[in-house]
């Protein structure tokens, strides 16, 4: 596991630029798999619609540019007693970069 100096901060865009989150991870698909699970959740992995996921590294002009979808599934067997019997998992798929000019 990463050292706590090795995580980078990655903030949530919306589609008019405003940043409502950050999400720390020690790579931007890191930080893009805890977005993806705040997103409403499907079914099946199969019945999910993947949604745009971008996130702007602080510190950074770049914006990493994800498709994210996440779908819910019956906790495991072994699961510790306060885990709820359903759980949220996602999955992302990296799409590209984007620089911006205006930070």
């Amino acid at each position: 596991m990463a050292a706590d100096d090795d995580k980078r901060n990655f903030a949530l865009r919306d589609d008019d630029g405003t940043e409502s989150s950050v999400f720390s991870g020690g790579t931007p698909r890191q930080a893009a798999l805890k977005a993806a699970r705040r997103l409403e959740p499907a079914p099946s992995e199969d019945d999910a619609d993947p949604e745009e996921i971008r996130l702007r590294e602080k510190g950074t002009k770049k914006v990493h540019i994800y498709e994210g979808w996440a779908w819910e599934e019956s906790a495991p067997s072994d699961k510790p007693d306060w885990m709820p019997g359903d759980i949220t998992k996602g999955n992302v798929s990296k799409q590209g970069v984007e620089h911006l000019d205006d930070i």
